[in-house]
Parts: C-alpha cells; structure tokens; sequence
C-alpha cells in the first residue's frame, strides 16, 4: 500500500473562530498554531502547507496565569553593543495585544519557507467584532480542551 501524500490542489481550507477570553495564551497558541499547520487534519503532509484560517477574537481580554503579567519580560536586541532592549507584557499588552499572541503563535511554529503563509492565514481582532462573519467560521470552544 502506497502513503498518501496530499498536493497543494487537495487541500481544503475552512475557516476556525477562537476566543482569547477562554483559555491561557500557551494552551490557546499551541491549538492555534496546530490549525494553522493542519496537524489536525487526515491529509496532513509535511512539506505542503495544509492548514485553515484562523480568526482570534477578543484579544484585550487575554488571560495569564500566575505572574506573567507582571513579569514576564519580552527581549529584542539591535545587534549594536548596547542595544537589548526589554519590554515587560503588560506594557505591550497596553500598546497592542494582538501583537503578544502572534509573538506566541510564531513562535510556536516551524522555521521553514511556509510559515509566513501561515501566519497570514492568521487573523486576530482585539474585541469581538471581526470582519470574517461572510465566510462563517466555526466556533471552537477552548473551555473544551483543558
């Protein structure tokens, strides 16, 4: 019996809607970034991108556990001596918090030629109003996957 391995013509993309409010950013980043690659799909092949879109609503109302919110520090160096710089979540939380999800969900996918089109397919809204409603997405329940 041979293995099935999908082609780019194969690949079926539906559209997911995930709530920020629900679950903790790890938890939520890992399902996030698993749908995006469609690990989650029987079709699944490595070096074809096969994964779905994926609208990410209310993102002012992330959830932390523990003291991240305080602590947890973000770095970015300039490659000039003295150019570490450190910013703390909350204050990027305050500046934009669509911008600390898709930090995690990049993160948490591969470092190949396919993740830029990946994160493309990402869509992330900061209340829950989105502009997708037209290609009706299906509700995924986080509250379900702890």
């Amino acid at each position: 019996m041979k293995t099935y391995s999908a082609k780019p013509t194969d690949v079926k993309r539906m559209w997911y809607l995930f709530d920020a409010s629900e679950l903790p950013l790890g938890k939520m980043s890992t399902k996030i970034a698993k749908t995006l690659i469609g690990k989650d799909k029987v079709q699944f092949t490595k070096h074809i991108d096969c994964g779905d879109y994926v609208i990410v609503i209310n993102s002012d109302k992330l959830v932390m556990t523990g003291n991240k919110y305080t602590d947890k520090i973000y770095y970015k160096h300039s490659n000039y001596p003295g150019g570490l710089k450190e910013t703390a979540l909350k204050d990027m939380i305050i500046k934009d918090s669509r911008n600390v999800i898709f930090q995690a969900v990049r993160g948490m996918l591969p470092v190949n030629k396919l993740r830029a089109d990946r994160l493309n397919r990402l869509k992330i809204f900061k209340d829950d109003n989105h502009l997708h409603q037209a290609q009706q997405p299906t509700i995924i329940s986080l509250k379900d996957l702890k």
